[in-house]
C-alpha cells in the first residue's frame, strides 16, 4: 500500500540559495509517516498515553536532486517490511511528474517508553500497515 502526502517547500525550509537544507528532506518524511497513521485514526499522542512510541532506529538518505522554494511536491511512502517490533518504510520525495528528488529507508522500532525496551506493535496499528 503506497501513501501520498503532498508538501509545500517554504522559505524557512530552504537556505540562503533556496534549496531544501538536507535535514528538513527527513522533517518532510516524519510528517508523513504521521499523517499516514492518522489517516487511520491512529494519533501519535494516544500511543504515548499507552507508553508506546515509534522511533527511528536508522535512516539511509539519498538526495537525487535538489528540492526548491515554493514548490509542491509528494512524499510517497511504502512498508517493505514489516515485522512484529519493527518496521521499514521506503520514502520518496518526488516533484510533478514523478522526478525522484531524494529517497529514505528508515527503520523505525516500536518501544515501551516505561521500559526503555522494544515491543510488538499493536494489532490495529498492524491491520493499517498491512493495508
Amino acid at each position: 500500500m503506497q501513501h501520498h502526502w503532498p508538501i509545500r517547500v517554504y522559505y524557512e525550509d530552504t537556505d540562503a540559495g533556496g534549496i531544501v537544507y538536507h535535514a528538513n528532506y527527513l522533517k518532510f518524511f516524519e510528517r508523513a509517516r504521521t499523517e499516514w497513521l492518522r489517516e487511520f485514526g491512529i494519533e501519535q499522542d494516544g500511543l504515548l498515553a499507552l507508553d508506546l512510541a515509534f522511533v527511528v532506529r536508522s535512516v539511509k538518505m539519498d538526495n537525487h536532486l535538489p528540492a526548491r522554494f515554493n514548490e509542491l511536491l509528494t512524499v510517497v511512502s511504502t512498508v517493505p517490511t514489516l515485522k512484529r517490533a519493527s518496521l521499514v518504510f521506503h520514502q520518496q520525495l518526488l516533484r510533478e511528474g514523478g522526478q525522484i528528488l531524494c529517497e529514505a529507508e528508515v527503520l523505525v522500532a516500536c518501544v515501551d517508553l516505561a521500559k526503555g525496551k522494544a515491543r510488538a506493535i499493536p494489532e490495529a496499528v498492524l491491520g493499517v500497515l498491512k493495508g
